[in-house]
């Protein structure tokens, strides 16, 4: 009896990996970082003024990518081109497939978004494009103030700043509207990227049941507004959850969904290296600012761009305040892999190159003074193998390989998406 017992006991003692130990251990809780599924609307985190439901998540899903409402366009070549998923394309972590997005006055597509440059007719002051590397959408539902500088949300780190909505960004008055950080940002994100609504153009390319299955108690005077339009795109994106990730398979029990390299590489991030001092939401990013020193967009050769830019002081550049110049969000992890270049002005092209910038912990730009920098930017002396652990673990442990399934099968209006100009077309393959 005790010699069976024992037995048991040794086979399952020698199939058990101590490396899943030691993670768990340097882990901690791991409940803290499991991701709820796209569709558990009670514990994805939202808007009181906006509440999550299926009518509008599957509105916003189309919203997002639908080139018929881009109809504020800066020349007539840019017409019904261009679209929310202009700039941030599933297939590159829904991030632009290049340095810099470009909506209305891009042209061409290429297979990740890779290949969308500025259309010769506009004007390079007249194309929308921003001053810095747009960020993915995904877990966005775990940012409580958006943007790199955080200037949007009335709640989180802008509690106190209410003295700073509108003065240096206009469109951060909304926030005085306390309708959700992402609600207020896509209203205003909507102004600037060109896309407007009405009930003409949602009857005339088929949404306008969506809109009133969506907001049903909204009054029909105002359902087809930017404003209805942003809730349901809000909706969306706060449901685009990376829960297929190896990291995340683990995290629930599955042992094997990460390799031996992964499950070293993520012993570093979170025990040795401490990375988790500033990626410990959810999402594996946080709602604070840190000054790493790196170059900025125009530096790279960003359009619409220049040194005076003043998407280049980061936090600083919203509340004006010395102690938050150069200090940018600290950002989620999941599915960077899927499309360089890193850090808000492009700089690195790989992840292996954002690892050795670490790991080197010398700053790039003389602009930023020493007294910014965080602690953290340090020489780290890590081991080649421990780069390449690092590395691998970030590329192929937080990339989720199914985003495919947060995109529709077509637009209503039957326009190419997410972009419909003739190089996309030609690109795609989308008559």
């Amino acid at each position: 009896m005790c010699f069976s017992l024992l037995l048991v006991w040794g086979c399952k003692h020698e199939s058990f990996d101590p490396i899943d130990n030691d993670l768990s251990l340097a882990i901690g809780n791991k409940e803290r970082y499991i991701l709820p599924d796209s569709k558990d609307y009670a514990n994805i985190p939202q808007s009181a003024a906006n509440p999550l439901t299926n009518e509008k998540v599957e509105l916003g899903k189309l919203l997002f990518f639908e080139p018929a409402f881009g109809i504020e366009n800066k020349y007539p070549e840019g017409k019904n081109t261009f679209s929310c998923g202009s700039c941030h394309v599933p297939s590159s972590g829904f991030r632009p497939g290049r340095s810099q997005g470009i909506a209305d006055g891009g042209s061409g597509f290429g297979f990740h978004g890779e290949a969308r440059f500025k259309n010769p007719v506009y004007p390079e002051d007249s194309i929308d494009a921003q001053g810095a590397r747009p960020l993915s959408v995904l877990n966005v539902a775990f940012v409580t103030n958006s943007m790199w500088n955080g200037s949007f949300g009335s709640d989180g780190v802008n509690a106190g700043t209410e003295d700073k909505w509108g003065v240096f960004d206009p469109g951060t008055a909304i926030n005085h509207q306390h309708l959700g950080n992402l609600e207020g940002q896509n209203i205003e994100g909507l102004k600037t990227h060109r896309l407007n609504y009405s009930q003409a153009l949602a009857e005339q390319y088929g949404y306008k049941d969506m809109f009133d299955a969506a907001f049903p108690d909204v009054p029909e005077t105002e359902r087809y507004s930017r404003k209805t339009a942003s809730f349901a795109i809000s909706a969306y994106i706060r449901s685009l959850t990376t829960t297929e990730a190896p990291f995340q398979r683990w995290l629930k029990g599955d042992d094997n969904a990460m390799s031996e390299q992964q499950k070293r590489g993520a012993i570093l991030f979170f025990e040795k290296l401490n990375c988790d001092g500033c990626h410990f939401e959810a999402n594996l990013g946080s709602n604070t600012f840190a000054a790493l020193g790196v170059n900025d967009l125009f530096e790279v050769g960003g359009l619409k761009t220049s040194i005076n830019d003043r998407r280049n002081l980061g936090r600083g550049g919203f509340t004006g305040e010395e102690r938050d110049m150069y200090k940018f969000r600290v950002p989620q992890l999941y599915n960077l892999g899927d499309s360089g270049p890193y850090f808000h002005g492009a700089s690195k092209q790989t992840l292996e190159e954002v690892v050795r910038y670490f790991n080197d912990g010398i700053p790039e730009n003389s602009r930023v003074p020493q007294s910014q920098l965080h602690p953290f930017l340090r020489p780290l002396q890590m081991t080649e193998q421990e780069i390449n652990d690092l590395t691998e673990f970030l590329q192929e442990g937080l990339r989720d390989p199914n985003l495919d399934r947060f995109v529709p099968e077509r637009m209503l209006s039957g326009m190419c998406f997410p972009n419909n100009d003739q190089e996309s077309k030609e690109d795609m393959g989308c008559n």
